[in-house]
């Protein structure tokens, strides 16, 4: 069944287009990042994690190579069907609950920042929900300057993935974020483009702005409090169940 798009979301471009406005096809060109040294600094070695948002696997397969166990869920069934190699489940992370808990619980690509409260308490809970006595939750942040400093872009260079898991042109391709305006209630309706040479992509998605106080603050109405701040710009954070 194909899921409708959310109210406020939209995305243009090539392929599917998930609820949210991600396009799986520009997704399974997105070259890796600094996500899996981060993550893998930051946890146990071979620790199970459960992945919030996985999408095609982006980080999830160079995770699978460092020796960790991944489940990784996602609402998009097109976006699961690029996963290889990780046990995989097709579910709104705000209503997850499989009845076990991991090492690790990762709510990565901003999702913290879900423009409805309720959504963004979901996802928390959740991850209260799943995350193992003596075990950690890993989410990341918008950058501080995330809505402010607009526009802008940045030129990302063609590096192939680990292991052939997706396509990345070697020429590279730019991703601007275009605007972020305000739509009411402290949320932002956000714009971003990803130009390719053959292909461009766009999406308008609702993102809240966070403090590092209000981020704190939302920790701990889900029971969960900040252990460490893992990058200096303090996008990465690892937080631990309160008690």
């Amino acid at each position: 069944m194909r899921l409708e798009m959310r109210e406020g979301y939209e995305g243009t471009g090539p392929g599917a287009i998930t609820p949210d406005g991600c396009a799986v096809e520009l997704y399974s060109r997105l070259p890796v990042g600094a996500e899996p040294d981060i993550i893998t600094a930051a946890v146990p070695a071979g620790a199970r994690i459960l992945e919030l948002g996985s999408g095609v696997g982006r980080v999830t397969h160079p995770l699978l190579e460092r020796g960790f166990t991944v489940t990784a869920v996602d609402e998009s069934a097109e976006m699961l069907e690029r996963v290889r190699g990780a046990r995989t489940i097709c579910s709104p992370i705000e209503n997850l609950d499989l009845g076990e808990t991991f090492d690790v619980v990762m709510l990565a690509s901003f999702l913290v920042h879900a423009g409805d409260a309720e959504v963004r308490r979901g996802l928390l809970r959740t991850c209260v929900r799943h995350v193992a006595a003596g075990g950690c939750v890993l989410i990341q942040r918008e950058g501080e300057d995330y809505h402010s400093n607009l526009p802008r872009e940045r030129r990302e260079m063609g590096v192939p993935p680990a292991e052939g898991w997706g396509s990345v042109d070697p020429s590279g391709f730019t991703v601007r974020m275009v605007s972020a305006e305000p739509v009411g209630d402290g949320v932002n309706s956000v714009r971003a483009e990803y130009v390719f040479p053959d292909a461009v992509w766009t999406q308008t998605f609702l993102s809240r702005p966070l403090t590092k106080d209000q981020f704190e603050e939302a920790l701990a109405e889900a029971g969960l409090k900040v252990d460490s701040y893992l990058t200096p710009d303090r996008v990465w954070v690892r937080a631990v169940p309160m008690g």
